[in-house]
Formats: structure tokens, C-alpha cells, sequence
């Protein structure tokens, strides 16, 4: 098989529960079969909730899209044969359960891609816009950056108060 295309994010919808399951599934379906150069990257994006139960405090990891797996992948009738015949798949999302890649700017605000802190070009004292969330199009200016956690901390006028948010780097945009 000769890869004519770049790789590109597609979405698997799965049973219930079974996301973690379908990504090991891939990822042995990719060794088994040496699909790494087809089948680039599989992930189930998780974020960390603080739950508290019997006045303890607890950190549970919460899967952001239940019933969904991301894979980035270059398409083809073999591959999304290989993809969709997996224990637990249920199917791409697109019409007739044919994969639709996500677009660039889906892909962004979706946090798929680990966004790299020289790519940013931004510096603490930097003016950034809020490009998604609750804050989308407010204005800030950078007051701290941690590159490990990909967070930036942001300082936005709301009702006459300055006010520090922490967002991701996939959330902010340099104006």
C-alpha cells in the first residue's frame, strides 16, 4: 500500500464504556498488522474532575466524549474495513457510517493535538482572544504560561474587575 495523503482526524463512535477497550484494541490491531504508518494516533481525551464522597476529596479521571474514540489515520477501504470490524466499534460518524475528517479548526478546539509552546508564539504580557469555552471572544492579557501542562493563565476585564482564568493553548489566540 503507497500513502499518498497526510493523516487526518476522523471519530469512531463506540459502545458505551467501551472506549478504553476499543483503543487498545487499535493500537494492537496497528502492531499486529503494521499499520503504523496508516493508522498514526488513537486517543480518548479524558480530563481530570475533583469528586468529593464521604468528605474526602478524590481526583477522577472523566472522559470529555462518552461513546466516542479519536483516531488520526489515513483513509482507505482496507483501513476502515480493518477499523470498523474491531470489538466495540459501532462505526465512523459521517453520512452512511463513511468517516468524515475533521476540520483543522475542529481539531483545535477539540484539544486533539498537543499544540507546542514555540507554536504559540506568545509571551507572558501578550494580548490573546478566547477562541472557545464560556469566555469565547473576550479579550486578556498572559500573565503566566506552564508549557507541561499546556495551560496559560489569562487576565480578562469582566464587569469592570480583572479576573485570571487558566485555559488551554488550544483556547487562546494571539491578536
Amino acid at each position: 500500500m503507497a500513502i499518498k495523503e497526510s493523516p487526518q482526524w476522523y471519530v469512531i463512535h463506540t459502545y458505551s464504556g467501551y472506549e478504553s477497550m476499543v483503543e487498545n484494541n487499535l493500537h494492537n490491531m496497528v502492531e499486529n498488522n503494521g499499520l503504523q504508518d496508516w493508522i498514526v494516533e488513537v486517543k480518548v481525551p479524558v480530563e481530570d474532575d475533583i469528586v468529593e464522597k464521604n468528605g474526602k476529596r478524590k481526583v477522577v479521571q472523566r472522559k470529555k466524549f462518552p461513546s466516542y474514540v479519536f483516531i488520526k489515520m489515513i483513509y482507505s477501504n482496507h483501513i476502515w474495513f480493518m477499523v470498523t470490524n474491531t470489538r466495540g466499534v459501532t462505526g465512523f460518524v459521517g453520512p452512511a457510517g463513511r468517516p468524515l475528517p475533521l476540520r483543522d479548526d475542529e481539531v483545535k478546539r477539540l484539544g486533539l493535538e498537543v499544540i507546542d509552546f514555540e507554536d504559540l508564539d506568545i509571551k507572558p504580557g501578550a494580548n490573546v482572544r478566547v477562541i472557545s469555552g464560556a469566555l469565547e471572544n473576550f479579550d486578556g492579557v498572559i500573565e503566566s504560561i506552564s508549557a507541561e501542562r499546556q495551560k496559560v493563565k489569562v487576565v480578562i476585564s469582566m464587569f469592570g474587575r480583572d479576573t485570571p482564568v487558566e485555559l488551554d493553548f488550544s483556547q487562546v489566540e494571539k491578536l
